[in-house]
């Protein structure tokens, strides 16, 4: 199960996002969850969600690969939908009735806000991972951070210290995903058990996981600060590159269709004055 997890990886390609600029795809990425975050109608989710497909087949990931980005928050996922339902409030009733201490009352308008989040997060998902980790290497990314972020080192900002941590982060989640899957499997082999008992005993069951996995990225993070030691790392200072990051007529292109679709989803919210129109009845 725990191998099925693609969080933070990296899939070689040659697609149309593969090739682009890592510049130009972390700046999407940020317009994408700007955006997603300021949706409010189901039809706005819609043209999200359409826009999310279209980047799928540009990927040339396949549709199953990149919902198993979404697996591992389906709890969460589903505990936020169940919270809106039952505490968010409204005028159109669907369900009434006290059961002893407790008066239930769900209405639609929990509903569709219990839709929303769901795809909000889905959304987020599918996006950051498609258009960011999926087809950027960890070092492309690196370097696009740098670059993106390298006029604050004018006010003492450690821009490469930044970039590289981030870089980490995400390059380590599939090896820490595979050594929980086989800490547990050497636990379940010694008899231990996660599945029976009451909420308290599985949480304890945790322990014989958490307490070797965080000694193993302990003993990972200090290998690797040795490592970066005996190769000289110098936070880099006078670092060259191989590979010089040059944007292209395609990510011009791709940052203008991005920008174009970001002002007419956001026309519709411009006051009709400033526009110089009586009124707007295109909304999302």
């Amino acid at each position: 199960m725990l191998k099925d997890i693609t969080l933070g990886q990296f899939f070689p390609g040659n697609s149309l996002l593969h090739r682009l600029d890592p510049r130009t795809k972390i700046l999407a990425t940020l317009v994408l969850v700007i955006v997603v975050f300021l949706a409010r109608s189901m039809l706005a989710y819609g043209v999200l969600l359409l826009l999310s497909v279209t980047f799928v087949l540009l990927s040339r990931i396949s549709l199953k690969t990149v919902l198993k980005a979404v697996k591992p928050l389906i709890f969460i996922i589903a505990f936020t939908a169940v919270l809106n339902i039952f505490f968010a409030r409204g005028e159109n009733i669907l369900f009434e009735k006290r059961f002893l201490f407790f008066h239930v009352v769900i209405c639609a308008e929990g509903v569709v806000s219990a839709i929303k989040i769901a795809l909000r997060i889905i959304l987020l998902v599918i996006d950051t991972s498609v258009v960011l980790t999926y087809t950027t290497s960890p070092i492309d990314l690196t370097d696009g951070l740098e670059k993106l972020l390298s006029p604050l080192e004018k006010i003492g900002v450690h821009v490469h210290t930044f970039a590289m941590m981030m870089s980490l982060a995400l390059r380590f989640i599939p090896t820490l995903i595979e050594e929980v899957d086989k800490i547990v499997s050497a636990q379940k082999s010694r008899g231990a058990d996660f599945a029976s008992g009451n909420v308290l005993s599985r949480i304890k069951a945790l322990i014989p996981i958490l307490v070797p996995l965080l000694l193993s990225s302990f003993r990972r993070a200090d290998e690797l600060a040795l490592a970066m030691e005996c190769r000289c790392y110098n936070n880099g200072k006078g670092r060259t590159r191989m590979k010089v990051l040059r944007m292209h007529i395609t990510d011009a292109v791709f940052l203008a269709a991005m920008l174009l679709f970001v002002g007419i989803y956001f026309i519709p919210e411009l006051p009709c004055s400033v526009l110089g129109i009586e009124s707007l009845n295109f909304t999302f």
